[in-house]
């Protein structure tokens, strides 16, 4: 693994967190009287130096038998256990669903924290993995794996705003259609707020990585 999209990573990371202000999105269904649980999720960045379409994002598909989130498209993770830091409950929670090897993922750092309409806290934790990482996933949480560009999913020109209807109350969330997969809700909100804080698209300096 190189040393290039790491550095490129925690310098957009710490410039886009720099300002202090607050993400652009936010869930808008609301949660009266909810027990607020803390949960984080891992954004492993896939290093893989001249591939024509830059780094990748891995990525999974819930089984559509889940009780919760069927069948959609999520980065994985889930909820904190006792004494976890968001970092640690990551790494477990990927490592549990897809077989990453802790060991092999750089950890960025963490950002903005997503409060779903369900209740949780999710802490995003940016890191960065090769590669050729070896991927065992979990048949019990993931139908399958996908890995679409980074670059693909932090492109505005991809996120549509798309309107919808909780309880009466309307709202809008984002959606991100690429190679058969839907990517949307608290997934497609946690991928425009890093949006927000990671430069990609205009970073001329990282080119390279």
């Amino acid at each position: 693994m190189t040393d290039a999209l790491f550095d490129r990573l925690a310098r957009l990371h710490l410039a886009g967190h720099a300002s202090g202000d607050r993400p652009p999105w936010r869930d808008w269904r609301p949660a009266p009287g909810a027990v607020i649980r803390p949960a984080a999720v891992l954004i492993a960045v896939t290093d893989r130096p001249g591939h024509p379409d830059g780094p990748g994002v891995l990525m999974i598909q819930r089984p559509t038998t889940m009780r919760a989130h069927p069948g959609q498209a999520a980065f994985p993770g889930g909820k904190l256990d006792a004494g976890e830091t968001p970092i640690e409950a990551a790494l477990r929670e990927a490592h549990e669903e897809l077989g990453i090897d802790p060991a092999r993922v750089r950890i960025v750092g963490e950002t903005d924290l997503f409060r779903t309409g369900t209740g949780y806290d999710v802490t995003p934790v940016l890191a960065v993995v090769p590669g050729d990482i070896a991927i065992t996933p979990n048949p019990g949480e993931v139908a399958q794996w996908f890995e679409p560009p980074f670059g693909y999913i932090l492109d505005s020109a991809n996120q549509a705003r798309r309107a919808a209807d909780w309880g009466g109350r309307a709202g809008e969330y984002v959606e991100i259609l690429w190679s058969g997969h839907r990517i949307w809700g608290v997934t497609g909100g946690i991928i425009a707020n890093l949006a927000h804080r990671i430069a990609w698209h205009d970073d001329r300096a990282g080119d390279s990585a």
